[in-house]
């Protein structure tokens, strides 16, 4: 009898993966695209091909590597867009997107990026990685005084499937939550209907205001508060990548699409810790089909485009976070054992880790930089002296 690729672990990881990325900040695709001046066509083509590309990158590499990969889109930088892209026309944006995708195509080809990432130390790649997941850690309980008898279930659900049946906890957690939510009349929206998103061109524009003001804020904001990030978390788990080959294979990806409103592609951290726990599957090995199962949601995301989002924006704020939370219990507890367990970098780690979770933002880049920037100083200052 042969075996069936995917369990029940590996499908429920990717989908909880592909629910908390897209309801924690589609809202701001959205938005950034209204920027741009897209109509509602042209915001469904964003979609259908930020869906696409993810699929795409996140089931290939996987399934060359045989290690769970999974990718996203830039959600600092859909944040950046929605002010970036004010004065510029959609034509404009588009071609910062290419500027944008052929910069992370030449990081990739060069592989000066994954030079820079192996000179990191593993203490401070998981304090950084601790600091950008507590805050998912500590929204359990903020939702749970919220919403007590949501959050409250998921919890008491939780706590016994983890300890007899920890294949099938966030399956579990996931069927309770949605049950809880109707039941308690959480869910808002209109009746949803099912329509096939359809591919927009847009021929891209040039110019020297969109490189300057789009394409290279863009860029660095999706290397650095990203793309590093994402690194950070495959090597807390001990999966090992040929960083410059992904980088090569998300930009290229990204130069296809951008021309249909696929702005920035890079790995996966906070949805890429999910697939990559317990959670995911008992023998680490196989955890990549929890990678290759998000890309099969991601791929109905995109192509249902705008009916699926509207889905994930129906529902309740504290079911997602208390979802994310609970499937992510476990890295945050990994991270934070392998950030101290070296006492010599006790202290750099700590303070990476509250740098990073602290939320700052300096010149446009996120906490998850600056963590590793102020926290490599003070490992260099204690190491000398």
């Amino acid at each position: 009898m042969r075996r069936q690729f995917f369990s029940i672990s590996h499908l429920s990881a990717g989908f909880v993966a592909v629910v908390v990325g897209f309801t924690s900040s589609v809202a701001i695709i959205f938005q950034a695209a209204r920027a741009a001046g897209a109509n509602e066509g042209q915001i469904s083509s964003w979609i259908l091909a930020l869906g696409l590309g993810m699929a795409l990158t996140s089931a290939g590499f996987s399934l060359r590597y045989k290690v769970p990969v999974l990718t996203a889109w830039s959600t600092p930088g859909a944040a950046l867009l929605v002010t970036a892209l004010s004065g510029h026309s959609l034509a404009e944006a588009y071609g910062a997107f290419v500027v944008s995708a052929l910069l992370i195509l030449a990081s990739g080809l060069t592989g000066w990026f994954e030079k820079v990432m192996d000179r990191i130390p593993m203490p401070l790649a998981n304090a950084m990685l601790a600091g950008i997941l507590v805050q998912f850690g500590t929204g359990i309980f903020t939702e749970l005084a919220a919403s007590p008898w949501l959050v409250g279930g998921m919890l008491l659900v939780y706590l016994p499937a983890k300890r007899w049946l920890p294949r099938y906890a966030m399956l579990l957690v996931l069927l309770v939550g949605v049950g809880l939510a109707l039941l308690l009349g959480l869910f808002h929206g209109p009746a949803l209907s099912l329509t096939l998103a359809t591919p927009q061109w847009v021929t891209p524009q040039f110019t020297f205001s969109g490189i300057l003001g789009v394409a290279l804020p863009l860029f660095l904001v999706t290397m650095a508060s990203q793309n590093l990030p994402g690194v950070a978390v495959l090597r807390s788990h001990r999966f090992e990548v040929p960083i410059s080959k992904v980088l090569t294979g998300t930009g290229l990806v990204n130069l296809l699409l951008a021309p249909f409103g696929g702005f920035a592609f890079n790995l996966a951290a906070i949805t890429a810790a999910i697939c990559m726990g317990e959670e995911a599957g008992q023998e680490p090995r196989q955890r990549y089909k929890a990678a290759v199962a998000a890309g099969v949601f991601y791929l109905l995301a995109g192509l249902f485009g705008a009916s699926i989002v509207a889905l994930f924006a129906a529902m309740p704020k504290a079911l997602v976070m208390a979802l994310a939370g609970l499937a992510l219990l476990g890295t945050i507890a990994g991270s934070l054992k392998g950030a101290l367990a070296d006492s010599a970098s006790t202290e750099p780690a700590l303070i990476t880790f509250l740098v990073t979770a602290s939320g700052m933002s300096l010149l446009g880049i996120g906490s998850a930089f600056w963590g590793l920037v102020i926290g490599g100083l003070s490992l260099v200052f204690f190491s000398r002296r």
